[in-house]
Protein backbone atom coordinates (compact mmCIF):
# COMPACT_ATOMS: atom_id res chain seq x y z
CA UNK A 1 0.00 0.00 0.00
CA UNK A 2 3.16 2.22 -0.13
CA UNK A 3 2.84 2.82 3.81
CA UNK A 4 6.71 2.43 3.57
CA UNK A 5 7.43 5.92 1.99
CA UNK A 6 5.03 7.35 4.34
CA UNK A 7 6.93 10.28 6.50
CA UNK A 8 4.35 11.33 8.59
CA UNK A 9 4.11 9.53 11.73
CA UNK A 10 1.22 7.97 13.60
CA UNK A 11 1.20 10.20 16.33
CA UNK A 12 1.42 13.21 14.35
CA UNK A 13 -1.83 11.76 12.63
CA UNK A 14 -4.13 11.51 15.64
CA UNK A 15 -3.01 14.88 17.34
CA UNK A 16 -3.59 17.04 14.05
CA UNK A 17 -7.07 14.89 13.35
CA UNK A 18 -8.31 14.59 17.12
CA UNK A 19 -7.54 18.51 17.52
CA UNK A 20 -9.77 19.52 15.18
CA UNK A 21 -12.63 16.84 14.42
CA UNK A 22 -15.27 15.74 16.71
CA UNK A 23 -14.79 11.74 17.67
CA UNK A 24 -18.40 11.40 17.54
CA UNK A 25 -19.89 8.95 15.06
CA UNK A 26 -16.56 7.47 15.05
CA UNK A 27 -15.84 3.92 15.99
CA UNK A 28 -12.44 4.67 17.80
CA UNK A 29 -11.66 6.70 20.73
CA UNK A 30 -9.49 9.29 20.51
CA UNK A 31 -7.00 7.85 23.70
CA UNK A 32 -7.41 4.88 21.39
CA UNK A 33 -6.65 6.17 18.02
CA UNK A 34 -3.21 4.94 17.84
CA UNK A 35 -4.11 1.44 18.00
CA UNK A 36 -7.90 0.97 17.13
CA UNK A 37 -8.73 1.28 13.68
CA UNK A 38 -10.64 4.42 12.73
CA UNK A 39 -13.29 2.49 10.65
CA UNK A 40 -13.87 -0.79 12.77
CA UNK A 41 -12.85 0.09 15.90
CA UNK A 42 -10.71 -2.89 16.50
CA UNK A 43 -7.44 -2.88 17.75
CA UNK A 44 -5.34 -3.81 15.49
CA UNK A 45 -1.77 -2.76 13.77
CA UNK A 46 -2.85 0.33 11.86
CA UNK A 47 -1.79 0.95 8.49
CA UNK A 48 -1.19 5.03 7.28
CA UNK A 49 -4.08 5.82 4.54
CA UNK A 50 -4.23 8.65 2.00
CA UNK A 51 -7.19 10.08 2.77
CA UNK A 52 -6.63 11.43 -1.08
CA UNK A 53 -4.52 8.56 -2.66
CA UNK A 54 -0.70 9.24 -3.52
CA UNK A 55 -1.66 8.75 -7.26
CA UNK A 56 -4.81 11.30 -7.24
CA UNK A 57 -2.14 13.62 -5.98
CA UNK A 58 -2.73 13.59 -2.51
CA UNK A 59 0.37 14.46 0.02
CA UNK A 60 2.44 12.87 2.87
CA UNK A 61 0.66 15.13 5.51
CA UNK A 62 -1.15 14.59 8.63
CA UNK A 63 -4.21 16.21 7.11
CA UNK A 64 -4.31 14.07 4.60
CA UNK A 65 -3.95 10.51 6.31
CA UNK A 66 -6.07 8.47 8.79
CA UNK A 67 -5.08 5.30 10.73
CA UNK A 68 -6.80 1.88 9.69
CA UNK A 69 -6.45 -1.65 9.73
CA UNK A 70 -5.63 -3.71 6.54
CA UNK A 71 -8.67 -5.16 6.09
CA UNK A 72 -10.14 -1.24 6.47
CA UNK A 73 -7.46 0.30 3.84
CA UNK A 74 -7.73 -2.24 1.45
CA UNK A 75 -11.26 -1.35 1.43
CA UNK A 76 -11.33 2.39 1.64
CA UNK A 77 -12.61 5.02 -1.06
CA UNK A 78 -9.98 6.15 -3.29
CA UNK A 79 -11.36 9.18 -4.45
CA UNK A 80 -9.93 12.69 -5.22
CA UNK A 81 -12.30 14.42 -2.40
CA UNK A 82 -11.33 14.26 1.04
CA UNK A 83 -14.91 14.58 2.57
CA UNK A 84 -15.66 11.12 1.36
CA UNK A 85 -13.52 9.26 3.60
CA UNK A 86 -14.59 11.14 6.92
CA UNK A 87 -18.23 9.88 5.47
CA UNK A 88 -17.45 6.63 5.19
CA UNK A 89 -15.65 6.44 8.58
CA UNK A 90 -18.35 8.14 10.28
CA UNK A 91 -21.28 5.85 8.16
CA UNK A 92 -19.88 2.60 9.96
CA UNK A 93 -19.23 4.12 13.26
CA UNK A 94 -19.76 1.84 15.75
CA UNK A 95 -20.76 2.61 19.85
CA UNK A 96 -19.23 -0.94 20.98
CA UNK A 97 -15.51 -1.85 20.01
CA UNK A 98 -14.93 -5.13 18.79
CA UNK A 99 -18.65 -5.18 17.01
CA UNK A 100 -18.22 -3.87 13.50
CA UNK A 101 -17.41 -6.90 12.12
CA UNK A 102 -20.36 -9.19 13.34
CA UNK A 103 -22.46 -6.50 12.57
CA UNK A 104 -21.62 -7.02 8.93
CA UNK A 105 -22.21 -10.21 8.89
CA UNK A 106 -25.63 -9.72 10.39
CA UNK A 107 -26.38 -7.37 7.44
CA UNK A 108 -24.31 -10.27 5.17
CA UNK A 109 -27.21 -12.47 7.01
CA UNK A 110 -30.14 -10.30 6.36
CA UNK A 111 -28.82 -9.90 2.67
CA UNK A 112 -28.43 -13.20 1.67
CA UNK A 113 -31.59 -14.43 3.59
CA UNK A 114 -34.14 -11.64 3.28
CA UNK A 115 -34.39 -11.36 6.65
CA UNK A 116 -32.82 -10.12 10.00
CA UNK A 117 -31.64 -12.24 12.45
CA UNK A 118 -33.90 -10.58 14.78
CA UNK A 119 -36.67 -11.63 12.55
CA UNK A 120 -35.11 -15.47 12.67
CA UNK A 121 -35.43 -14.89 16.61
CA UNK A 122 -38.96 -13.66 16.73
CA UNK A 123 -40.21 -16.66 13.65
CA UNK A 124 -38.86 -19.65 14.88
CA UNK A 125 -39.11 -18.55 18.79
CA UNK A 126 -36.01 -18.68 20.20
CA UNK A 127 -35.87 -17.25 23.69
CA UNK A 128 -32.84 -18.47 24.96
CA UNK A 129 -30.15 -16.21 23.34
CA UNK A 130 -27.56 -17.40 25.61
CA UNK A 131 -28.08 -20.97 24.47
CA UNK A 132 -28.15 -19.93 21.07
CA UNK A 133 -24.76 -17.78 21.83
CA UNK A 134 -23.30 -20.92 22.84
CA UNK A 135 -23.96 -22.60 19.90
CA UNK A 136 -22.56 -19.63 17.05
CA UNK A 137 -19.31 -20.12 19.98
CA UNK A 138 -19.30 -23.87 18.87
CA UNK A 139 -19.49 -22.99 15.47
CA UNK A 140 -16.79 -20.58 15.26
CA UNK A 141 -14.62 -23.64 15.47
CA UNK A 142 -16.29 -24.82 11.98
CA UNK A 143 -15.21 -21.72 10.07
CA UNK A 144 -11.64 -20.86 8.40
CA UNK A 145 -10.15 -17.61 7.18
CA UNK A 146 -10.38 -17.40 3.42
CA UNK A 147 -6.59 -17.12 1.50
CA UNK A 148 -4.86 -16.50 4.64
CA UNK A 149 -6.67 -13.60 5.67
CA UNK A 150 -6.50 -13.08 9.36
CA UNK A 151 -10.15 -12.59 9.53
CA UNK A 152 -13.68 -14.02 9.20
CA UNK A 153 -15.34 -12.37 6.32
CA UNK A 154 -19.00 -11.37 6.16
CA UNK A 155 -19.94 -14.15 3.98
CA UNK A 156 -18.23 -16.80 6.51
CA UNK A 157 -19.86 -14.89 9.21
CA UNK A 158 -23.39 -14.91 7.89
CA UNK A 159 -23.19 -18.98 7.29
CA UNK A 160 -21.90 -19.49 10.73
CA UNK A 161 -25.00 -17.51 11.76
CA UNK A 162 -27.23 -19.76 9.82
CA UNK A 163 -25.76 -23.21 11.09
CA UNK A 164 -26.44 -21.64 14.38
CA UNK A 165 -29.57 -21.30 13.98
CA UNK A 166 -30.37 -24.68 12.13
CA UNK A 167 -28.24 -26.68 14.94
CA UNK A 168 -30.53 -24.55 17.74
CA UNK A 169 -33.55 -26.10 16.14
CA UNK A 170 -32.07 -29.37 16.38
CA UNK A 171 -31.62 -29.42 19.91
CA UNK A 172 -34.62 -27.54 21.22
Amino acid sequence: MGNQNIKTSKREIVDYWFSIVDECGLSVDASEALERCWRCGYEEFLERCHIIPDSLGGEDTASNLVLLCRRCHIENPNIADKDIMWDWLRAYGTTFYDTFWIKQGLKEYEFIYGKSLDIEFAERNITDVEKFGQIVREQFKNTTYHFGHPYLNSATLAGMFRVSLKKYNEVT
